[in-house]
């Protein structure tokens, strides 16, 4: 019997890292819309650091695409187009905006870091305090647990099992 639980415990485990990186795939594809509608409003002198963030995350989501192949599974597409979570009408919005990607890509990297195997696991932590670093360069201030953010919003009544999967 522990022979047989030991065989589903490591493909809970396999099918636990696939879901967790599928899901910062997703992730990183929403981040490199987003940063596209960032990079189109932020100020002139943060257009580098938008660029910067935006090559980072599209390498991150290509490396992603990558590794959910190895692990057997077929990647998630970017969809065409994702709900930004608040109107983007000037540079101050931009930069909030970025902040809150960051945020959100945190929250699903530390979700890799408790799934993921040795390796990917410290992939996600180099990933996660990169997404928290940028957090803090956007707002300008950072949160004590980088990546628990999202879990605390996440119980607030506006959010639901029905929310779009096309949204920021």
């Amino acid at each position: 019997m522990s022979k047989t639980r030991g065989v589903h415990t490591m493909a809970n485990r396999h099918e636990d890292e696939l879901t967790a990186v599928q899901a910062a795939l997703a992730a990183e594809h929403a981040a490199v819309y987003g940063y596209g509608v960032v990079g189109g409003r932020i100020a002139r002198n943060r257009r580098t650091e938008a660029q910067t963030a935006y090559d980072g995350h599209r390498a991150r989501r290509d490396a992603l695409h990558r590794e959910v192949r190895d692990l057997g599974g077929t990647p998630q597409a970017a969809a065409a187009a994702y709900e930004l979570p608040f109107p983007v009408p000037d540079a101050a919005a931009a930069a909030r905006l970025a902040a809150e990607l960051e945020d959100r890509l945190a929250a699903v990297y530390a979700d890799l870091v408790r799934a993921g195997g040795k390796a990917r696991r410290r992939e996600a932590a180099a990933a996660l305090r990169e997404a928290a670093v940028r957090a803090v360069r956007w707002r300008g201030s950072g949160v004590a647990f980088p990546g628990l953010v999202e879990r605390a919003t996440a119980a607030a009544p506006s959010d639901s099992a029905s929310a779009s999967a096309d949204a920021l």
